[in-house]
């Protein structure tokens, strides 16, 4: 535990450090109000300590791997810069928008990249889309199982519809915020329990 100071008053922090993937690279992307909306209520809690991992920050070319990365023999500097980057992390926070009935390409991409460093953590998911990104979500679901990743039930879904205006400025309901503390709730238990899964 370590003690954060705000304002003058101490509040005792958690150890765990959870990563808030930011799922799309596009120009006039929706989800940086996205992700930021997501950090400034995960920084209000102490059970972990979040961060923003912003795929454009991280920019990786096509897997040019010739090694599976469940091999754990990372040739590119570029991907030894990402795994280490990831490895940091006991869970994460994935924001992905829908295109075309998934995810974004850059972040299978970027998750495609990495084997060990996903294994035995956690996941929560957040997306948005003229349906709420949900079936975005069910496939992150799946490639999340396949790495070892613990998704948690509650998701977090925004609709261009309803949550945005015009399209582009996003002004979500405040439904969504009941929904967003259960999904901190869950992963940060999750990410605590299977710390002790990797020690």
């Amino acid at each position: 535990m370590k003690i954060q100071v705000n304002d003058g008053v101490e509040k005792t922090m958690s150890d765990l450090k959870l990563a808030i993937i930011l799922g799309s690279t596009r120009p006039g992307r929706n989800g940086a109000a996205v992700a930021d909306w997501v950090l400034t209520r995960a920084k209000e809690r102490t059970g972990a300590t979040y961060e923003l991992v912003d795929l454009l920050d991280h920019p990786l070319p096509h897997l040019d791997e010739a090694v599976p990365a469940s091999a754990g023999r990372y040739a590119g500097e570029h991907t030894k810069a990402w795994a280490a980057r990831i490895s940091e992390f006991d869970g994460f926070v994935f924001v992905t928008p829908e295109y075309n009935h998934s995810t974004s390409g850059v972040l299978k991409n970027a998750i495609d990249f990495l084997y060990a460093e996903w294994n035995n953590k956690a996941a929560g998911f957040v997306s948005y889309g003229s349906l709420g990104g949900a079936r975005a979500i069910e496939h992150l679901r799946a490639i999340a199982s396949e790495l070892q990743i613990a998704h948690v039930r509650q998701q977090l879904s925004f609709s261009l519809q309803t949550d945005f205006e015009n399209f582009s400025v996003f002004k979500p309901s405040e439904r969504h915020d009941g929904a967003a503390t259960a999904l901190f709730d869950q992963l940060e238990s999750w990410a605590g329990a299977l710390k002790t899964v990797r020690r």
